[in-house]
């Protein structure tokens, strides 16, 4: 995906910007849930407790430069956007939250988010980061964590790493155990097969230098359908199947009853702990063109009620997108860093470094609303495909389904 076009002011004058508003700062900020918004003297930010510590120094770093003082508040990973949402409205919330970048359009659309400036930093971060963290044509995220999902194989198994999907199959077959296994459930799960449908030629959405056009589905267009009737022969010859739950797919291939486990990095650490050789391999393409997998990007965003935005937003650009925190941020969390020169270094290592490769082709989960028409029928229709239903009409319904839900 492209990046967008957006206006650009210069670092010189962002720093004579923050000068100024620290000129006459001279309320208390409140400690990240009521009237934290109601002073300049301090930053409120929102993070997950796995994250607090790693923030503990550059927050020292800031205070010490400039006299603010940034609060961190540890927040429940699963209440900190429903909390965000109900308390900016009000003029309360943190000043900066933590999120992900999905979140954007309804963040956008409930107003509860700011554009921030990231001056001359626009080129320093992985493009899939950059670009997921914009919505129509606005930079609303500065960018810390990269994740998407990856091949990984047992390299006591199968030595080498193969090239398509029937060689994989093949190569696990040979080697005497399951030879493939994939997170799915009874409702299929599309996040896990949407590298192999776009290898088909099937995005969700069209996509230019803009971003998704969401007014373009694509979904049901030719490729989709070729990769339905692709998807119905894997149910038929057992390759993907809905049988196989996360927990299941973990533990066949944590005990070597699997070859290969298309997972994403949460899983990798269950893989070594059970001592598997594990190797990261780019995801097998069953049809013609590359295998792309969601790409989902953390970060940082700055509340529109924010009462010290100018601070805010220096924070955020000329202390947090720096490679020393980005690295820390790392380390709290083993997700590849957004910033490109810690993410270089966190390459380093050969498993952080086979998912950065494959997320090198990955493209950002669409972060508009729209997807929640999209995820309502996509996966039930996969799962039918997958235990035999037709697959062109059952794919011609769902794009039919999801374009009346769009047209709604």
């Amino acid at each position: 995906m492209k990046v967008k076009t957006r206006s650009i002011i210069t670092a010189g004058a962002l720093a004579a910007t923050v000068g100024l508003a620290l000129v006459g700062c001279s309320s208390d900020n409140g400690d990240g849930g009521d009237g934290a918004n109601n002073s300049t003297t301090a930053l409120t930010v929102w993070v997950d407790a796995e994250r607090v510590d790693a923030l503990k120094d550059v927050a020292a770093a800031y205070k010490d430069k400039t006299g603010i003082e940034v609060k961190l508040v540890s927040k429940d990973t699963a209440k900190i956007k429903d909390d965000f949402l109900q308390q900016v409205p009000t003029g309360k919330g943190p000043d900066i939250t933590m999120g992900a970048h999905d979140w954007l359009g309804e963040l956008v659309t409930n107003g509860v988010v700011s554009p921030i400036e990231l001056a001359d930093k626009e080129g320093d971060f992985l493009e899939v980061a950059y670009a997921a963290s914009t919505y129509e044509g606005k930079q609303y995220m500065l960018p810390y964590a990269v994740e998407n999902i990856a091949l990984l194989r047992n390299a006591d198994l199968v030595p080498e790493a193969v090239g398509t999907f029937d060689e994989m199959i093949a190569a696990g077959t040979a080697a005497g155990v399951t030879p493939f296994v994939v997170q799915q459930g009874p409702e299929s799960d599309p996040y896990h097969l949407y590298p192999f449908q776009t290898s088909f030629g099937a995005p969700v959405f069209s996509s230019d230098e803009n971003g998704y056009d969401v007014s373009d589905l694509q979904i049901g267009n030719a490729g989709g359908i070729e990769y339905a009737n692709w998807l119905a022969a894997q149910g038929a010859a057992g390759t993907i199947n809905t049988e196989v739950t996360g927990d299941i797919a973990k533990e066949q291939f944590t005990t070597g009853q699997a070859a290969f486990w298309l997972t994403g990095p949460w899983n990798v650490g269950a893989a070594l702990d059970a001592g598997i050789n594990v190797a990261v391999d780019p995801i097998v393409t069953p049809g013609a063109e590359a295998a792309q997998p969601f790409a989902g990007v953390k970060g940082f965003f700055l509340s529109e009620q924010s009462k010290n935005k100018v601070a805010a937003n220096d924070f955020l650009v000329n202390y947090l997108a720096t490679e020393d925190v980005q690295t820390a941020l790392f380390e709290s969390g083993n997700v590849l860093p957004a910033l490109a020169s810690a993410a270089d270094a966190a390459s380093n290592d050969p498993i952080v470094g086979g998912f950065r490769l494959v997320g090198m082709d990955a493209v950002p989960m669409p972060a508009s609303p729209a997807m929640g028409a999209v995820w309502q029928f996509w996966g039930i229709a996969e799962a039918a495909i997958l235990n035999g239903a037709d697959p062109a009409a059952t794919w011609e319904k769902l794009a039919a389904d999801v374009q009346g839900a769009l047209d709604k």
